[in-house]
């Protein structure tokens, strides 16, 4: 099995103030649907990304805001071993950022060697 990289970009949604009840409901989504990779043995790993951040541009410049540039920003990640793209596809249509207009990019992981 391969390792895929799902990443989860969205816009910024201006003056959005989720309720305690819609947080608590999106998180209960989230360990849901990773829950359920992992009951599949395909889950690694996975981290939420904060908000703060610099980003180093290759003129030595540096901006503030890992997404200071950019209409789309990326919340999170998550790891998973799939024997395909596809594989690892279906794994992602269940994926909570997609029903608050966001999407899932799916990469494969290369292995480097030393």
């Amino acid at each position: 099995m391969k390792e895929f990289m799902m990443i989860f970009r969205m816009a910024p949604m201006q003056n959005f103030q989720p309720t305690p009840e819609q947080m608590q409901q999106s998180i209960k989504q989230w360990q849901d649907w990773i829950g359920g990779i992992a009951a599949q043995g395909k889950f690694v790993s996975t981290n939420q990304l904060g908000f703060e951040g610099k980003t180093l541009k290759a003129n030595g410049i540096i901006t503030d805001g890992p997404y200071a540039e950019v209409k789309e920003i990326v919340g999170g990640y998550i790891i998973v071993k799939a024997n395909s793209v596809d594989e690892a596809l279906e794994l992602a249509k269940g994926c909570p950022i997609l029903f608050m207009g966001g999407h899932v990019e799916v990469r494969d992981i290369m292995v480097l060697s030393t």
